[in-house]
């Protein structure tokens, strides 16, 4: 790896919200708000980060420990963090890096990786980047045919896990990417992009990397059947064609005969329902408020899916993980682990494989001090009698 840059390594870089600033200002304002952004009023996209603030601590003071284990097993896999890097899409946008930079990160800190299906590098290599378990994150793109040759490829790539997304009947509308040119930037016209090349040229070091890295990718894990790869273009149209189905998860547990996460469930009707379709882990998540507007942030519906499930099936939890002690609180909240999207992808876009790197280190000292001060020698001990919730949280 090569030397973090002085930006990276500087103690001013001390929180998640320090790499957003420096993503904001190394990305054009289209792709920046692709990362940044949520669905219609972006109401859950900003609850999903605020509700964290209706849970307090309740610390137990005077305890001493010489060790504060942070190991979470999770799919059967010994992980040394709680946390697992969550499926970005578009990420080599964001930095060339993309999704092998972002997986060698998550291998050499201990934990997993998902890749996702809207990735700008082959599946093959994103695994061989990693010293850690990597899974594959499904959309049925391109149809059932594009889907079992994604199947096919991941298991025979050494992928570890499934992870199968129900939220996305269709793409949510996010109105920044419409106000920013993010469609006629991706798929517009020459004459379609005169009006946003203005933020391009304003972002010299992005640009000089997007140029040399070969402009858009096509997605090389969509590979339609006797088409070849999807562009970018395709992806909103596709995905309003590809809903998942509680009767496609039959032939797609067939298909992959492994472990698979069902995501994208919030409440606890979907989460029984995933435990009678086979689902080894089920992941309580709105998408980070980029489907459905309005809806429960992801720790709001996390007792109710746990209380559901009975432990039938582990639980994990994405939404608005910005803090190590978010990642507490959800882990006091009953789930087995989290998955962190947004906390990572600003460091990929602000400084490539360091940033995610630094990022990862960043939750994990938060982990490690928040253990501590609540006088918790590990996150196996963690429970609910470490914090308190609204009453209103209490599902009977």
């Amino acid at each position: 790896m090569t030397r973090p840059s002085r930006s990276i390594a500087s103690p001013r870089v001390v929180s998640i919200a320090d790499f957003r600033l420096l993503a904001r200002r190394r990305l054009p304002r289209a792709v920046f708000d692709y990362l940044d952004g949520g669905a219609e009023g972006e109401v859950t996209l900003r609850e999903n980060c605020r509700v964290y603030e209706d849970v307090t601590f309740r610390p137990r003071h005077a305890v001493a420990f010489t060790d504060c284990s942070l190991r979470a097993r999770v799919l059967g896999f010994d992980l040394k963090l709680p946390f697992l890097l969550a499926p970005v899409g578009y990420s080599r946008l964001m930095h060339p890096v993309g999704e092998v930079g972002a997986a060698r990160a998550a291998g050499n800190a201990g934990t997993a990786y998902i890749l996702s299906t809207i990735s700008g590098h082959k599946l093959e290599n994103v695994k061989a980047a990693s010293s850690g378990p990597v899974f594959y994150q499904l959309y049925l793109m391109g149809g059932r045919g594009a889907g079992e040759a994604a199947i096919e490829r991941a298991r025979l790539a050494g992928f570890s896990a499934l992870v199968v997304t129900i939220d996305t009947a269709v793409s949510g509308i996010r109105e920044r990417d419409y106000r920013n040119g993010m469609r006629e930037l991706v798929s517009g016209s020459a004459f379609e992009k005169l009006p946003f090349l203005g933020q391009i040229l304003s972002r010299p070091g992005w640009l000089a990397g997007f140029v040399r890295d070969g402009g858009l990718p096509a997605l090389p894990n969509v590979v339609i059947p006797g088409k070849g790869p999807m562009a970018l273009i395709d992806v909103a149209a596709a995905l309003a064609e590809s809903t998942v189905t509680w009767g496609d998860l039959k032939w797609i547990r067939e298909l992959w005969r492994g472990p698979i996460v069902v995501k994208g469930v919030l409440t606890g009707d979907d989460g029984r329902r995933a435990v009678d379709e086979g689902a080894a882990a089920i992941s309580v998540s709105n998408h980070g408020g980029r489907q459905l507007d309005c809806v429960s942030a992801s720790l709001r519906a996390l007792p109710e899916v746990v209380k559901a499930v009975g432990g039938q099936t582990e639980v994990l939890m994405d939404g608005g993980i910005r803090r190590g002690t978010d990642i507490v609180k959800a882990l006091c909240l009953g789930a087995r682990a989290v998955l962190c999207g947004r906390a990572y992808a600003y460091g990929l876009a602000a400084a490539g494989e360091d940033g995610v790197t630094r990022a990862i280190e960043i939750l994990r000292a938060d982990l490690e001090r928040t253990l501590r001060l609540l006088g918790c020698p590990s996150v196996g001990a963690l429970d609910g009698s470490y914090v308190s919730v609204p009453q209103s949280w209490q599902y009977n």
